[in-house]
């Protein structure tokens, strides 16, 4: 049961990840949501003892490879964030949807702050606001990503 379990969580993992790599119009491109990192908070507030840093590493990892960023900087920024989700999962899980989403937007602002920064450090990126839009997108997306697999989770019996 625990592998199919672990399966499960992988196969929306996966999903987030073809979201994050499917090509969008231009346009849109810089409203893109953090879908990977979206999906990783919430398996880590949902079943905390199933998803850990070290999954919140690989999948870094794989997300660093499959968009041709430096390598770690995925890893560290999803680290450092499911470490703080995951520490807090019992107070966080008591909020409101809306007052979660807050929190989103708090972790997804660290998360691009932490980027931002490690891109700055690595390949002289210059800030701009626009990398701050994912944050908004994000934090509307979250309402749909809890329900949707709130919905996953008691459906397949994820404990």
């Amino acid at each position: 049961m625990n592998s199919r379990h672990s399966l499960l969580i992988a196969i929306s993992i996966f999903f987030a990840l073809v979201m994050a790599l499917m090509p969008l119009p231009i346009s849109f491109e810089p409203y893109r949501p953090d879908w990977v990192l979206l999906v990783l908070m919430y398996w880590s507030l949902a079943v905390p003892h199933r998803l850990n840093i070290g999954t919140a590493w690989v999948v870094g990892l794989l997300m660093d490879l499959a968009s041709g960023s430096p390598l770690g900087v995925n890893s560290l920024t999803y680290s450092v964030c499911i470490f703080i989700t995951a520490s807090n999962f019992q107070k966080i899980r008591n909020f409101s949807l809306w007052q979660q989403s807050i929190l989103i937007a708090l972790f997804l602002t660290l998360y691009h702050l932490m980027q931002f920064w490690l891109n700055h450090f690595l390949m002289g990126v210059y800030f701009s606001p626009h990398y701050m839009w994912p944050v908004l997108t994000g934090m509307l997306c979250w309402w749909w990503i809890f329900l949707i697999l709130r919905k996953y989770r008691r459906h397949f019996r994820i404990r």
